[in-house]
């Protein structure tokens, strides 16, 4: 296919697509150019389907550091492991699209998007998303799309889409919307407090951007699209559907009620292994059959599951543990569990239960950012851990996977916005969320937790800050007017087999954090608008048990985290109060039981210790070496050269000041070692500080008045003596 190239100019942005000249052997490939911004995005597609219980995509986020003229940090100089900006815009992708390809579909697809040009105020992000998409539509790989993103800010209450780097300085809104052309399939804010319908607005408002973006990609496919492959979806024979029915649909129907999750899921799993039990010592003529049947019994009876709860809930309003449709499960919050660190807090809601642990340090420990933004660190961070053991599981332990970034980053956004600026509150904050029992939204417990440990620290947020998750259970299309229910706080079970997670995290006067993920195609603005004024009430509940626990933040931080103090020095004196090498501020550091010294460009110096004294100690020694003399400040200085024309006096430290001979006294002085001499305490005032930083200096006011009346009077005396020696 030779070269095509398509235009079209989005809001006061050109966007480019080039296709058939770069990585013609990928299934589908396109080349993105927004502006300045250039993002190549590749698709393909393996022959046969895998063996396995989902559909193996993957989609990458490559950041290339020469996209913005940076060179790698690392020590080898080459990208590494994706950063987490890379990870989350990843997951950002792959949210809208999963629900794109057919049911059944098991052939592993592999979405690579490389970031190759980079202007900061054309999102290389969303280009991602609309070259994914692309490249998947004009392939040969089955997908029901096109979709497309878009960026929302508002702007002095106006929204804007794909904000500037200036705009989204000024914007209360952070919004990542996509979907298709007809509905939303996905939702990522974060927000300054906005009201649900503020919200909603937005999403609207985003809708109808991507509307366009989806037409220009249906007109491209509709040109250069290939023919789509014949895939074989994964199915199960109805013969065996038919055997397994009769043998325990109706045993798995009843235990779906049973309301505790571990008991349900025992008399469940007890079934399944009587059944699979039965097939296991059939005759086959392999094991890979023997494997593919007993898969395929384990689907059968999940579907059973399924479909129960799914009914239960969308016709019956009746849900597996036996609360209404929008009551929250038991909730409890306590703090101060772990006497030593900084700030501790549980939060429980039904069997999800987090333990958050907040951490002070200096600003030095701030994260250091490598990527392609401007921003070079981050001071407040928030950690999520979720261990198998938390699901009663064995499984892997290290470092996180995409999911678990993903919900520290979402708990991080939705408190960001109460966490003090850093001249209020000048400490780098750490929260770590550790899930130690889950079944469903634990990222919100974790910023209900989160939020009563940074408050127990004594970090000043702004307001509390509370999370809950919504679900949505559907009997089919929603627009061909299909019953459908919304859940408040869902369980395990009910977002597994549910279409909709929808979380909305905020104080009590408006949303600070948004993230919408659906297994079906899209929802209405209807949905959107019950889910988010259903939200509203939970949050309120929960609101009421967070602040009865601790209704504000502690006034002191804990014995145990760093006190600091904050001062200003001259700037020109930061070299010197660093040293040579470091030297200076390494001695002054050991010398104060290890305290933790920054000092910024403009002179603000911040010291950390447990121990107030050590603070003051190494506060003193800075100050002595930065000490700038000043017009009119008096000094007991002392005498250290003496030359003709005055001596030098010694300040402070290394500064000296001039005096001169006729500044030494009222009375002339021929020379300065008549009245001065080396080693000699001096008081002195400083008169005079010149361009270069040359001070001068005068004793002459320190002199009592009395020497100089007793030398005019004497001077007097001896004038009439000698007048009367004249006249006799």
């Amino acid at each position: 296919m030779s070269k095509k190239v398509f235009s079209l100019d989005f809001e006061g942005k050109k966007l480019i697509v080039e296709t058939g000249e770069i990585a013609k052997q990928a299934d589908g490939a396109c080349l993105i150019r927004l502006d300045d911004t250039v993002v190549l995005s590749t698709a393909c597609c393996s022959d046969e389907a895998k063996d396995s219980d989902f559909f193996p995509l993957t989609v990458g986020y490559e950041e290339k550091l020469y996209s913005v003229g940076k060179i790698p940090g690392s020590f080898l100089r080459r990208e590494g492991r994706p950063g987490e900006h890379a990870t989350l815009t990843a997951r950002l992708i792959d949210r809208p699209i999963r629900p794109m390809f057919p049911e059944g579909f098991r052939n592993e697809v592999q979405i690579v998007n490389t970031v190759m040009s980079v202007d900061p105020d054309a999102t290389p992000e969303m280009a991602a998303m609309f070259g994914s998409s692309l490249a998947l539509g004009i392939s040969d790989i089955p997908f029901d799309g096109p979709i497309a993103g878009v960026y929302v800010g508002r702007v002095d209450g106006k929204y804007v889409i794909n904000p500037t780097v200036e705009q989204k300085a000024k914007s209360d809104l952070n919004l990542a919307v996509a979907g298709t052309k007809k509905a939303i399939n996905m939702v990522e804010a974060g927000a300054n407090e906005l009201s649900e319908e503020e919200m909603l607005a937005g999403i609207m408002f985003g809708h109808e951007a991507i509307k366009k973006l989806c037409a220009f990609q249906e007109e491209i496919i509709k040109e250069i699209g290939k023919t789509k492959r014949e895939i074989v979806l994964y199915s199960i024979p109805q013969d065996l559907i038919d055997a397994v029915t009769a043998v325990s649909k109706d045993r798995i129907t009843k235990s779906v009620s049973i309301v505790d999750k571990l008991e349900r899921q025992d008399a469940i799993d007890a079934i399944e292994k009587e059944v699979l039990e039965q097939y296991e010592n059939l005759n086959y003529p392999d094991e890979k059959t023997k494997n593919l049947t007993l898969k395929q019994v384990r689907d059968i009876m999940e579907g059973f599951v399924r479909d129960e709860v799914r009914r239960l809930i969308t016709y019956d309003k009746v849900r597996p543990d036996g609360r209404k449709i929008d009551e929250i499960r038991p909730l409890n919050a306590q703090v101060d569990l772990l006497p030593r660190t900084h700030g501790s807090a549980m939060f429980t809601r039904g069997q999800t239960q987090v333990i958050s642990v907040c951490t002070l340090g200096a600003q030095s420990d701030e994260q250091i950012i490598d990527n392609l933004s401007d921003e070079e660190t981050k001071r407040f961070m928030h950690h999520y851990n979720f261990p198998p053991y938390s699901v009663g599981e064995i499984g892997r332990m290290g470092t996180p996977g995409r999911r678990e970034i993903g919900h520290g980053a979402l708990g991080e956004r939705a408190l960001s916005y109460v966490i003090p600026p850093f001249d209020e509150f000048p400490y780098t904050i750490r929260v770590v969320a550790e899930v130690v029992e889950s079944n469903g939204s634990s990222s919100q417990a974790s910023i209900c937790a989160s939020c009563m440990a940074l408050m127990a620290a004594g970090v000043p947020i702004k307001k509390p800050v509370v999370g809950i998750a919504m679900g949505l259970i559907t009997s089919g299309p929603v627009e061909e007017g299909y019953p459908y229910t919304i859940l408040t706080d869902i369980q395990g079970l009910e977002d597994h087999l549910g279409d909709m997670d929808f979380k909305v995290a905020g104080t009590r006067d408006g949303i600070t954090a948004l993230q919408m993920d659906i297994k079906i195609k899209g929802i209405t603005e209807e949905i959107l608008r019950q889910a988010l004024n259903q939200a509203h009430g939970a949050r309120e509940q929960i609101m009421k048990v967070v602040t009865d626990c601790i209704p504000a933040p502690r006034k002191e931080v804990s014995k145990y985290a760093p006190k600091m103090v904050t001062f200003n020095i001259d700037p020109d004196k930061i070299r010197d109060v660093i040293g040579s090498q470091g030297k200076v501020i390494n001695e002054i550091i050991e010398s104060c039981d290890n305290v933790k010294i920054d000092i910024n460009d403009d002179g603000k110096v911040i010291i950390y210790h447990t121990d107030k004294e050590a603070i003051e100690k190494a506060k003193k020694m800075i100050l002595d070496i930065a000490r700038v003399a000043h017009v009119g400040e008096i000094f007991d200085g002392t005498v250290v050269r003496i030359e003709s024309y005055g001596c030098f006096v010694n300040l402070f430290n290394n500064v000296d000041g001039l005096c001169h001979v006729s500044k030494l006294s009222h009375s002339r002085v021929n020379h300065p070692k008549d009245v001065v001499k080396v080693g000699q305490k001096l008081k002195v005032i400083v008169t005079d500080i010149d361009e270069k930083g040359r001070i001068n200096l005068s004793h002459k006011e320190f002199e009592p008045k009395i020497v100089k009346e007793e030398k005019e009077e004497t001077a007097e005396k001896a004038e009439e003596k000698s007048e009367t020696k004249v006249s006799e």
